[in-house]
């Protein structure tokens, strides 16, 4: 069974050059991961319009966080991985016979504690706090990394 992979996001990434890196990682992944039993990837964005702030946005996430699924939440107070212990992380959801791993990031402000109390894991890409729109493109490309690790491609450090 293949671990079906989300990426559940507060905002509308639009046109331009973080689009296309992430369309070009997700489409890596994809085509990477699926003889893995990684993917696919599947982007759901949500957009809080009526203003009510981080409550409201983890509601719309909520609604786009498949039933069961393994929520990982992107959060500076997560736990910081190597590109290695994030693949077997992500193989081991797999191997569990996990259907779906949702990824959840946040809008400006964050995350509302009411969901970030209830996910299954936290990951950060370091101290320093990212724009959410950046964060879905270096997602992307550590989920591309992910799948070539598991495929024994050379791993080279960046």
């Amino acid at each position: 069974m293949a671990l079906k992979v989300h990426i559940c996001a507060v905002g509308r990434l639009r046109s331009g050059p973080e689009r296309d890196l992430l369309d070009d990682y997700l489409t890596r992944f994809d085509r990477t991961g699926r003889a893995l039993g990684l993917g696919p990837v599947a982007v759901h964005e949500v957009e809080d319009r009526k203003g009510g702030g981080m409550a409201a946005e983890a509601n719309l996430l909520e609604g786009v966080i498949p039933k069961g699924a393994v929520i990982c939440a992107l959060d500076e107070r997560g736990k910081v991985m190597s590109s290695p212990d994030f693949a077997t992380q992500i193989s081991g959801w797999r191997d569990d016979g996990r259907s779906d791993l949702a990824f959840v990031i946040g809008g400006a402000d964050g995350i509302d504690p009411s969901l970030r109390a209830r996910v299954d894991a936290k990951l950060s890409f370091g101290k320093m706090v990212w724009p959410h729109m950046l964060v879905r493109v270096m997602l992307s490309e550590q989920l591309y990394r992910a799948a070539s690790i598991l495929a024994g491609a050379p791993y080279h450090r960046v």
